[in-house]
């Protein structure tokens, strides 16, 4: 049953362009289209989300997706809105992350099931690795004009006067090496559609007039928007970098706090592009937001349904279970059910200091944890005043000045958690 792709994208503000005639060719009956994705880490980063969530939506409109890992033009580098050129990669590299970049794929894509439209991986450099330079200037080559490949934005924006460098013959290439990508799967899959951001319009757009002029067939278009952040800000970065799919990389927690700590004005439009939720619900949502903002109902629903989607439900509950500890009210036995990963990150920036394993086993008195041993409080006399007036936490669980904080007190063996007041935490961390 095919459903309308273009008007999905349409309504969840995910089409910025489309050739003219690609909505009716997808209407009439299961097409073919394909999405590039770079191939230069084993992990895909939150950037790269919205051209996976396009493939999901072409799945799921009855139509069969391909993604297609950039081997050989990853070797090369795409000048569309950079700066400078990518590292080159050796094909043991690519093959590794082309692997983990399936495997994370899978969570979105339904490449396993016998239905005529499930998805394909598939890898440039297996055409391209074999081709020879004289054949392809040969036989490709000499069908797009120098003229036609100096009209795109990408290439005139590098060449530009304030452009620091200019442009490789490489990079200059690069958009007649995506355009024989579609070509290919054109000849190969009857793949009709090449999908991609908005910057990368005129290398999609090389595709079709190759698929044109040599192919004798006709090729469509169809990109998404740029996702930006109303602050101005960089989507998909932190301080700390890229906010990746990979656990290893970004924990679940990061993850989950990433989405959680949106705007309201980007969380209206993140939760259309990052889920899957019903036009219906996510109307329901906003109307339910608007009438009470400090509720963050939509970042809790966008974050809940993201971080699901990319890890698991367990990784979810994990990640609430750690937000609640520092924002909400929790027990030792909360704290102590963390991961040291996930609890560093929660406790990260805390001010800390350092005491000996033997303090603990003999029994370290609150005097000492506080001020003596650690410089938390000013001095001995404000210790024993925030202690009197039952203001200090040791592991969330209020403690009077009599109070010995034992080895039963360590957090993975390792941590000890105080606080005065609700929201000034301070870390004692353990040496041998």
């Amino acid at each position: 049953m095919i459903s309308n792709f273009v008007e999905e994208l349409k309504w969840r503000g995910m089409l910025h362009d489309a050739m003219p005639g690609t909505e009716e060719h997808l209407l009439k009956e299961m097409q073919a289209a394909y999405l590039g994705i770079d191939p230069t880490a084993d992990s895909l980063h939150i950037g790269h989300l919205v051209g996976v969530m396009m493939l999901r939506h072409f799945q799921l409109s009855g139509h069969k997706p391909f993604a297609l890992v950039g081997g050989a033009t990853g070797m090369i580098g795409d000048p569309s809105g950079k700066s400078d050129e990518r590292n080159l990669l050796d094909e043991a590299t690519l093959r590794h992350n082309e692997n983990a970049l399936k495997e994370q794929l899978s969570r979105f894509l339904d490449f396993n099931s016998d239905a005529p439209n499930a998805a394909e991986l598939v890898n440039n450099y297996d055409w391209m690795k074999d081709f020879s330079f004289l054949e392809f200037i040969r036989d490709i080559g000499k069908h797009i004009t120098v003229n036609y490949m100096m009209g795109k934005d990408s290439v005139k924006k590098r060449l530009s006067a304030d452009a620091k460098e200019g442009m490789s013959f490489t990079e200059f290439t690069y958009q007649l090496v995506q355009g024989y990508d579609f070509l290919h799967l054109y000849r190969s899959h009857n793949c009709s559609l090449q999908m991609g951001g908005s910057d990368q319009w005129g290398n999609i757009t090389t595709g079709t007039e190759l698929i044109r002029r040599i192919g004798g067939g006709k090729g469509y278009a169809l990109t998404c928007p740029l996702i930006t952040k109303a602050d101005g800000t960089k989507f998909g970065k932190t301080e700390g970098g890229n906010v990746w799919l990979d656990a290893n990389r970004t924990s679940p927690y990061k993850f989950y706090q990433y989405w959680l700590n949106t705007s309201d004005e980007d969380a209206e439009k993140y939760i259309k592009i990052f889920t899957f939720l019903s036009k219906d619900t996510i109307n329901a949502l906003i109307e339910e937001h608007s009438a009470a903002p400090h509720a963050r109902v939509l970042q809790k629903r966008l974050a809940n349904e993201i971080t699901v989607m990319v890890h698991s439900q367990q990784d979810l509950d994990n990640s609430i279970k750690a937000s609640a500890i520092l924002f909400g009210k929790s027990t030792a036995d909360d704290l102590k059910t963390l991961d040291e990963k996930t609890f560093l990150e929660v406790f990260d920036g805390v001010p800390q200091a350092e005491v000996q394993r033997t303090d603990i086993q003999e029994g370290l008195d609150m005097i000492g944890a506080l001020a003596a041993k650690t410089s938390f409080l000013g001095s001995n006399g404000e210790a024993r005043r925030e202690l009197k007036q039952n203001s200090i936490s040791v592991n969330k669980e209020k403690v009077k000045e009599t109070y010995l904080i034992g080895t039963s007190d360590l957090i993975n063996d390792r941590y000890v958690l105080l606080q005065r007041g609700k929201k000034n935490y301070f870390l004692l961390i353990v040496n041998e």
